[in-house]
C-alpha cells in the first residue's frame, strides 16, 4: 500500500502544477487516486483497412507515405498534407504548421485518427498519433478515454497512468476463493492494469472490469458489516417510563393516536428501552402527525428521568415546533435559536446544563460546543435531508448511548440505503390528515407561462392563496433562470399589492413579516424560495407553482408540494420546466405528478441520482462509487453482501490471512474509519 499512497509528483514529469490538476481530476493527490480514476469509453485502433476501402466516419490507422505538402492559400484555410498507400490518396488536414515537421516529405508513417470524406476527397482531420513505421508499436490499438478536467489530455493521463502502474504492487486476494475461480476473475492489480492499459481482449477488459467493482462493492459491504457490529457492541442504556407525561399531553391534544401513530410509538419505546442506542427513521407526509409522535417520545426520555432534544432546520420551523409542542407539553421547553435574546440564551443553558429543563427545540446551535446537557437521552432530528451527516452526528454526541430519531417526509436516498441494510429502523405514518385529499400536480413548459399566469388570475379572484417558488434569488451568469426579485416584479406588474416576496437573503425581519402577511390574507401570492420548503403552514393556500421545477431534487420538490393541501379545498401543484427535458429530468417530473407516497419518491430517487456513501458522509449521487455502476450492478451487490457477511462471521476483527487482505481492500477504498458517521443516520 504504501507505494500508491505515493505523491503524484513521484511521476516522470509531473511537477506540482500537472500533480495538482491531476489531483482534481482523479479526487485525491496520491497515485492510488490517480489508479482509480477509471476511463469511461475507449478507442479501437485495430481498423487498418487499405485506403481504396476505407470507410468514412470510422476510427482507422493507416500506413501511408507522404507524397506532398499543399500550402493554403490564406491563413484561414489549413495545411494538407498529402499521402497515399498505394491504393489511394488522402490528404492529412493541419491547422497547425508546426506538426508538418513529424510528416517530411517521403516519410513512410502510421497515422490514426477519424477518417472523413470532403468534396470527394477522403481527410484525416489532425490524426491522434503520427508515428514512423518503426515506432508503430507505441500506438495503442485500444486506447482508454478518461474523464478530464481543465489543463489535463488524455495523452498527460495515458503517460501519468503509465508511471502509477508500473509501481502497482501485487496484493494478497481478498475475494472469496470459490467465487474467484467461478468468475475466472484475474487478481486486483493484473485487472487494474487491463482495464487502464487495455489490449485487444474485449471480455477479459469487460471481466476485469466487473472484477474491479466488485472490489469496490466488497469494501462497502464489509465496512458496513464492521460498523453494524460496532454499533451492536455500543453499550447503551433503557430508558423507560410510566407514561404519566404522556397522559397529559393525549389529554391536551384531544385525540388518539391513529393506529399507526401507535405502532410508531410502540417501535420507539422498544428501541428506547433497549440496552444499545437507537437509531430509528420515522417517515410520514406531512400533516401525518411526526411531530405529535416525536413530543411522545421525547416525554418518555423525560419520564426515565433524562434531557431530550429536537432539532429543526429552519428558524421559522422551530418556533412552529415551539408553538405546538408548549402547548401540549406538561414540562417545561426550551428554545434556542441565533435570535433568541441573550439573557433567555443564558438562562436555557443553564437549565440544559443542570437539567431542569427537561426538553429543549432548537436550530443547528444545539449542536455548538458551548451547549451542554446534564443528560441527553433522545436526540430528535426534524427535516434530516437538510442537514449534513456530521451535523446529526455532533447533536447525538451531546449525551452517552443517545437514542437518535429522525424524521422527514421524503426520507434521503443514504438513508433509504441503510433502512435496506438494517442500519436504520424504519416506523412509517401511513394514514392521510383528516379531511385532506391528494394535491393534483400537472407539469408545463415555461412557455405556457401566459397560460399559467391567466390560470392564476382566476384562482385569485376566487380568494385563492398562491405560492411561487424560484430557484434562485439573484441572475447567475452559470444557471439562466429567472429570479425570485424579477418574478416578483413582473407579477407585481399584473397583481399590484397582493404579491409579496420571501427569500434566504432579505433581513429576517422582513421574510417574517413576508410570511405573516400571507398567512394573514394580507398578501395572496406569495413568490419565494425554498425558505419555504419546511416550516409554513397556510392551510388556506391551494397553489403551488414551482418554477424551474428541473432544477430541484425531488425530496425539495415533495416539500414544497406539501404546503399546499394542508386544508379541506382542492389544491394543486404546476411544475414548469425548461423546454427540451432531458430523459432523467422527464422521469422525476412525471414520477412526482403520478405519486404522493414519499417512500415511492424516494426509491425513484435512489435509482436515479444514486445513494451517495452510505459508509461516508456524501448524501446522494452517484460519484460515491469510482468502479461500480449502482444501476446496474445490484445482483454483484447482493453477492458482495453475502461474501462479506461469510468474511466476517468467521474472522469479525479481519486477523485471518482474508482477514488481512480485506484490511488493504478496505484502505484502498478509504473505508478504514466508517463507525462514527452511522449514529448520524
Amino acid at each position: 500500500m504504501g507505494e500508491i499512497r505515493a505523491p503524484l509528483t513521484i511521476l516522470p514529469g509531473i511537477g506540482p502544477s500537472l500533480a495538482a490538476s491531476l489531483a482534481r481530476l482523479a479526487g485525491g493527490p496520491t497515485l492510488r487516486h490517480l489508479l482509480l480514476h477509471m476511463p469511461d469509453s475507449t478507442v479501437d485502433r485495430r481498423e487498418r483497412p487499405r485506403l481504396a476501402a476505407a470507410r468514412p466516419g470510422r476510427i482507422v490507422t493507416l500506413e501511408v507515405e507522404v507524397m506532398r505538402h499543399d500550402k493554403p492559400r490564406n491563413r484561414a484555410q489549413p495545411w494538407r498534407v498529402v499521402v497515399t498507400d498505394g491504393s489511394a490518396f488522402a490528404d492529412i488536414v493541419l491547422f497547425h504548421q508546426a506538426r508538418l515537421g513529424q510528416m517530411p516529405v517521403g516519410a513512410k508513417l502510421v497515422v490514426s485518427g477519424k477518417l472523413e470524406r470532403f468534396a470527394d476527397k477522403l481527410t484525416l482531420p489532425h490524426p491522434d498519433y503520427v508515428l514512423p513505421v518503426a515506432r508503430a508499436a507505441e500506438m495503442p490499438a485500444i486506447e482508454p478515454v478518461w474523464p478530464l478536467t481543465a489543463g489535463v489530455t488524455n495523452r498527460l493521463v495515458g503517460r501519468a497512468m503509465a508511471g502509477a502502474l508500473a509501481r502497482l504492487p501485487e496484493f494478497p486476494e481478498w475475494i472469496e476463493p470459490s467465487l474467484l475461480a467461478r468468475r475466472r476473475w484475474t487478481g486486483f492489480a493484473a485487472s487494474l492494469r487491463r482495464v487502464q492499459a487495455p489490449d485487444a481482449d474485449d471480455a477479459a477488459r469487460e471481466a476485469a472490469r466487473t472484477r474491479l467493482a466488485y472490489d469496490e462493492l466488497l469494501a462497502e459491504q464489509v465496512a458496513l458489516g464492521l460498523r453494524r457490529a460496532a454499533r451492536r457492541a455500543r453499550p447503551g442504556r433503557s430508558l423507560r417510563g410510566d407514561g404519566h407525561l404522556r397522559a397529559e399531553a393525549l389529554a391536551r391534544f384531544g385525540f388518539q393516536p391513529t393506529p399507526s401513530q401507535t405502532r410508531a410509538l410502540s417501535e420507539i419505546d422498544a428501541d428506547m428501552a433497549a440496552a444499545r442506542p437507537m437509531l430509528r427513521l420515522l417517515q410520514g407526509d406531512v400533516g401525518s402527525g411526526k411531530t405529535l409522535v416525536a413530543l411522545l417520545a421525547m416525554l418518555r426520555a423525560a419520564e426515565a428521568g433524562a434531557q431530550a432534544a429536537l432539532m429543526a432546520p429552519t428558524e421559522l420551523l422551530v418556533q412552529q415546533h415551539f408553538r405546538t409542542l408548549s402547548a401540549l407539553s406538561p414540562v417545561t421547553i426550551g428554545l434556542l435559536t441565533g435570535s433568541v435574546p441573550a439573557a433567555e440564551r443564558r438562562a436555557v443553558l443553564r437549565g440544559l446544563a443542570d437539567g431542569s429543563i427537561p426538553l429543549v427545540i432548537g436550530t443547528h446551535a444545539l449542536f455548538q460546543k458551548h451547549v451542554e446537557f446534564r443528560d441527553l437521552g433522545l436526540a430528535v432530528i426534524d427535516e434530516q435531508h437538510r442537514f449534513g451527516v456530521e451535523q446529526r452526528v455532533s447533536l447525538g454526541d451531546k449525551g452517552a448511548a443517545t437514542d437518535v430519531l429522525v424524521m422527514t417526509a421524503t426520507p434521503i436516498p443514504r438513508s433509504l440505503r441503510l433502512t435496506q441494510y438494517g442500519e436504520m429502523d424504519v416506523s412509517k405514518l401511513t394514514e392521510k390528515p383528516r379531511g385532506r385529499g391528494p394535491v393534483r400536480t400537472t407539469i408545463h413548459p415555461i412557455g405556457a407561462l401566459p397560460e399559467v399566469i391567466a390560470g392564476l388570475a382566476r384562482a385569485l379572484d376566487r380568494g385563492a392563496r398562491i405560492y411561487w417558488v424560484c430557484p434562485l434569488v439573484s441572475e447567475s451568469e452559470a444557471l439562466d433562470l429567472s429570479a425570485a426579485e424579477d418574478r416578483f416584479a413582473m407579477l407585481g406588474k399584473r397583481f399590484g399589492p397582493a404579491v409579496g416576496l420571501a427569500h434566504g437573503q432579505q433581513d429576517a425581519r422582513l421574510r417574517e413579516a413576508a410570511l405573516a402577511d400571507f398567512a394573514a390574507g394580507r398578501t395572496r401570492l406569495l413568490v419565494a424560495t425554498t425558505v419555504v420548503e419546511v416550516g409554513v403552514d397556510v392551510p388556506e393556500a391551494t397553489v403551488m407553482v414551482i418554477e424551474h421545477a428541473e432544477r430541484f431534487g425531488l425530496a425539495q420538490l415533495h416539500q414544497l408540494r406539501g404546503r399546499v393541501g394542508r386544508g379541506a379545498a382542492e389544491s394543486f401543484c404546476l411544475l414548469l420546466h425548461e423546454d427540451g427535458l432531458a430523459p432523467v429530468a422527464q422521469a422525476r417530473l412525471t414520477l412526482l405528478r403520478d405519486t404522493q407516497d414519499g417512500f415511492e419518491i424516494a426509491d425513484a430517487d435512489f435509482r436515479l441520482r444514486g445513494h451517495g456513501d452510505v459508509t461516508g458522509t456524501k448524501q446522494s449521487g452517484l460519484p460515491g462509487y469510482r468502479l461500480a455502476n449502482v444501476a446496474e450492478q445490484e445482483a454483484l451487490r447482493e453477492v458482495a453482501a453475502k461474501d462479506a457477511t461469510m468474511l466476517l462471521d468467521g474472522d469479525p476483527t479481519l486477523r485471518s490471512a482474508r482477514g488481512r487482505a480485506a484490511d488493504i481492500l478496505l484502505r484502498l477504498f478509504d473505508k478504514e474509519d466508517s463507525v462514527r458517521g452511522l449514529v448520524g443516520g
